[in-house]
Order: structure tokens, then sequence, then C-alpha cells
């Protein structure tokens, strides 16, 4: 089940040699398939930057510092607010000074994989 990032420490001993899924909340209700397609196999931490009143780049850095994550893939909706999802992704695997390959998918508002 995903968990919302503002709420998962750091050090979750789910995060050990896990493939990482960052989604936006809403990416659940416009894509049907979120379950089979992308959590499976995958820690799943959700978010809305626009609802969330927290900065997930500096939470996000300091779970990619402190855990041996393999892998990263953003989710997020083509909505203009959506983009902070992908901002803090960004931010935070140059913060964390790993090299760890990271995925970023948008779901249109049709519910289409762009």
């Amino acid at each position: 089940w995903p968990c919302q990032c503002a709420r998962l420490p750091v050090n979750a001993p789910v995060f050990a040699g896990a493939m990482r899924l960052f989604a936006a909340d809403g990416t659940a209700y416009a894509y049907a398939n979120i379950h089979q397609e992308f959590m499976r196999g995958h820690v799943t931490l959700i978010g809305c930057p626009k609802l969330d009143a927290c900065d997930y780049s500096d939470k996000l850095a300091e779970i990619l510092k402190s855990n041996d994550i393999r892998s990263l893939t953003v989710l997020r909706m083509e909505v203009p607010c959506c983009g902070g999802i992908e901002y803090a992704a960004k931010e935070a695997l140059k913060a964390s000074g790993r090299s760890i390959p990271c995925q970023v998918v948008t779901i249109g508002i049709n519910g289409a994989i762009l």
C-alpha cells in the first residue's frame, strides 16, 4: 500500500534494497492499472505538492542518502501542480549525491500515459 511521503520516517526498514515509486495522489484515480503496472514490486510514496505543507525534496534526499534504493520512478499527472513532484525528485537526487536510475512517467488528464 502507498504511504504518505510526509508521514514515513526516512530510515523505515521497507526502503532496504527497494525500487521506489513516488506518485502524485491523483494518479491512482486517473490511471486504472497503477497497481499492476507501477506499484507492483515498488515501495510507493504518494504526495500532493498543492495540498501537502512540506518540502518533499529534503525528505526524499534523506531517504535516498540513508537507504539502498535501487531505482526511482516518478508518476505524475500532466497538470501543472504535479510538476512539484517531478521537481522534488530531481532535486532530491542531486542533493543525495547518489547515481540512481530515475524515470518520470506522466499520466494525461484522459488517463493515458503520455
